[in-house]
């Protein structure tokens, strides 16, 4: 059997694993495994053994638990539901003002957690009930709560984007800054498209009621506004110190979880069972997070041994005659279509073995293409008829948010995404502009 069959076989026999609904590390980390020693007999055993050693050797790789525990107790802490009246307060005189608010409050889950689950279940919690409880229209709201939470895995710190350059071999603070003016762009499109739908249709998203707005006095307002202050000195001491060059990637880490824990303590909510629940769930996250990395190392060194990346290279170059800009486009198609059923870091692990070098022999830029990768990712999560964001809200929606509500709310917004994945692709220095500012001095 040729090389090229082999890997196809491989391929092919993941993706019908993956659909079975097998564990994502189970299935790729076992398909390597397998192939690896029917090629190469008992020292195909040393793939996976030298994957786990470069795993642990990877430095930046500490930064994972520490976002992720940081993300779990803010909140279990409550801090997101002091946000969110913050916002319900300052932003209800305006029509659509909640459902704006409710962006907000994503972008600042986003920027304490990197995981887009934390701000859809934040959203479908807190946010949503109220919105609808306030005549909001819940295709609207639904749409905007699942468009938010895709924030997530674009705006630092990003999970997803420590795992793409732990694949790819980039650097993950050029990666996270990358990711921060697409991220804001994309918030504020979103926010540009709420505030004129409501504006030409009032009914979608009325304001707050003046008597009611009036009942709140002043001094509470105030109150409320400093409820933000706490996640902004947290992000000013986590990403602003490594901006500036005064603290490495593993350190602004170190000083979100522990200004986190603080802050928790302030407010006199750090308690036993928080603390419990906020280790338990980063313990679990991590966990699944490091075997599916050691499983994708193992996968990629076998595609490597094959020579599967020149092959597809050849496929696309030579035999179709494609150009480097149709070669990213059809790339961007594919991961929208696997997104209707599988979930991003399975995409990754999937294709950033085939697509990563074929990126970069191209001529492309492998930190650009990062972030093209997580816009896709977005917009994959929120296709139907299987995107991972329709079940998770169709999981935490109230009853009256039916399934077929959940899939038209996304419609609007996808082309939102859309838009702004053009743009990012049409000027790449949306995304390269700040990491090259910063890390030329």
């Amino acid at each position: 059997m040729s090389y090229d069959m082999i890997a196809i076989l491989m391929f092919s026999s993941m993706m019908v694993m993956l659909i079975s609904g097998q564990r994502v590390f189970g299935a790729i980390g076992a398909v390597a495994v397998i192939a690896a020693l029917a090629l190469w007999g008992d020292g195909g055993s040393e793939l996976a053994f030298s994957a786990s050693i470069k795993l642990m050797k990877w430095y930046p790789l500490l930064t994972l638990p520490l976002f992720i525990y940081m993300g779990y107790i803010l909140s279990e802490a409550r801090i997101a539901d002091d946000l969110y009246r913050a916002f319900h307060v300052w932003f209800g005189s305006l029509q659509g003002g909640l459902a704006i608010g409710t962006i907000m409050l994503m972008v600042i889950i986003s920027a304490m957690n990197g995981l887009s689950v934390a701000g859809m279940a934040i959203g479908a919690t807190i946010a949503l009930p109220e919105l609808l409880r306030r005549g909001y229209d819940k295709v609207m709201v639904t749409g905007v709560i699942q468009a938010g939470s895709s924030l997530g895995i674009l705006v630092p710190p990003s999970v997803v984007l420590v795992l793409y350059g732990m694949i790819a071999r980039q650097p993950v603070g050029q990666l996270w800054l990358a990711g921060a003016l697409p991220g804001l762009m994309m918030a504020s499109l979103f926010v540009l498209y709420i505030a004129v739908r409501c504006r030409l249709q009032p009914s979608l998203g009325p304001a707050l009621p003046e008597d009611e707005r009036n009942a709140i006095p002043m001094r509470e307002k105030l109150a409320l506004a400093r409820a933000g202050i706490i996640p902004f000195l947290i992000f000013f001491f986590m990403t602003g110190l490594f901006v500036m060059g005064y603290t490495s990637l593993v350190e602004s880490s170190a000083v979100g979880a522990l200004g986190a824990t603080f802050a928790a303590l302030v407010k006199g909510r750090l308690n036993w069972r928080v603390m419990e629940t906020t280790l338990r769930k980063t313990l679990g996250v991590t966990c699944m997070f490091m075997w599916i990395i050691l499983a994708a190392l193992a996968f990629g060194a076998v595609f490597d041994g094959l020579g599967a990346v020149k092959a597809i290279e050849g496929f696309f170059v030579q035999d179709l005659g494609l150009g480097p800009w149709e070669i990213l486009i059809l790339m961007q198609l594919s991961y929208l279509l696997m997104g209707t059923f599988l979930d991003d870091t399975a995409m990754l692990v999937i294709v950033a073995p085939l697509y990563v070098p074929l990126v970069n022999a191209l001529g492309f830029n492998l930190i650009w293409y990062g972030v093209l990768y997580t816009i896709t990712c977005q917009i994959a999560y929120m296709t139907p008829p299987f995107g991972y964001n329709l079940f998770l809200m169709r999981a935490m929606a109230p009853p009256e948010v039916s399934l077929k509500d959940i899939y038209r709310s996304i419609i609007p917004f996808v082309g939102v995404m859309l838009f702004g994945l053009v743009i990012v692709m049409v000027f790449p220095q949306i995304a390269l502009w700040l990491p090259e500012t910063l890390y030329a001095r």
